[in-house]
Parts: C-alpha cells; sequence; structure tokens
C-alpha cells in the first residue's frame, strides 16, 4: 500500500463501479477506510453485470448537488464512467492512469471525479493515483479562467 499520508483536503469521498470494477473499487474503499476517510459508497454490492452510465450518473449528481465532496470512479477501462459523469454539470471527471496525469487533473483542471481503468492498472498503482488526486490542490489563476469556459 502507498506510503502516502492523506491530509484530507476532502471531507467526503464517493465511490461507485460497475461490475469490472468492483474489486478494485472494493479494494480501494477499504484502504481510505483505513485512513479514516469518510466514504459514501454506492455500488454496486457485488459484481454482477450492470450498466457503467447508471453509476457513474448517480456519482456525478452528488458531487453536483455537494453531498460527497469528489468521486472515484472505477470500470473496466474508467473511459465509459468518465464520460457519462462528465454529462452533468460542473462535473470534471478525468480518467487517470498515472502520477502525472493525475497531478495535473486536479492542478490544472480541478477534477472533482477521478475515473480509474481496473483492467489497465494495479491494485498498487491505484492506490498511488487515489493518493495524489486527494492531496492535490488546484492551482486557480489561469487554470479557473479556463474552467469557467467550459
Amino acid at each position: 500500500m502507498s506510503n502516502i499520508k492523506l491530509n484530507k483536503i476532502f471531507k467526503t469521498v464517493c465511490i461507485a463501479s460497475d461490475h469490472a470494477g468492483y474489486k478494485l473499487k472494493e479494494y480501494i474503499k477499504n484502504y481510505l477506510i483505513d485512513k479514516n476517510l469518510s466514504i459514501f459508497d454506492i455500488g454496486p454490492f457485488n459484481d454482477r453485470s450492470v450498466d457503467y452510465p447508471d453509476y457513474a450518473k448517480k456519482l456525478g449528481h452528488r458531487i453536483k448537488s455537494k453531498k460527497s465532496d469528489v468521486g472515484i470512479l472505477v470500470c473496466g477501462s474508467g473511459t465509459g464512467m468518465a464520460i457519462s459523469a462528465n454529462k452533468i454539470k460542473s462535473i470534471r471527471a478525468a480518467v487517470c492512469y498515472n502520477l502525472k496525469s493525475t497531478r495535473l487533473s486536479r492542478q490544472h483542471n480541478n477534477a472533482n471525479i477521478i475515473s480509474l481503468g481496473s483492467r489497465l492498472i494495479s491494485k498498487k498503482l491505484s492506490l498511488k493515483l487515489v493518493d495524489v488526486f486527494l492531496n492535490t490542490k488546484f492551482e486557480g489563476g489561469r487554470h479557473l479562467r479556463r474552467i469557467k469556459k467550459i
């Protein structure tokens, strides 16, 4: 597991997946619970086949309504979840696959959802990406001007 200490920029984290991401979602969720973060799990609660847009939309609306500060979505590639969540106004879901893409998604894009591909990244890397996402602050400035244009 990652050695980064979460500094809790965000108070509440919402998490969801589809069937392909279920096991990784549970792994990440348990890690964050062990770090004493407030986690709200939208589901699913088993690995039976589900439609990823349903879970991405539920999580996105929870972020939009400010019931959770940020979200974590997990599906096979991360892409389907991100596309679905990004249909919701004020949601900025980023597919993250390495430390740099994750850091920049927060610093420059103020991403409020990280979307991970369970078939593309290891468990160990997923925890590092979640740590970076939850600990990286938005830089504002010229980046805020650009986000306002979205």
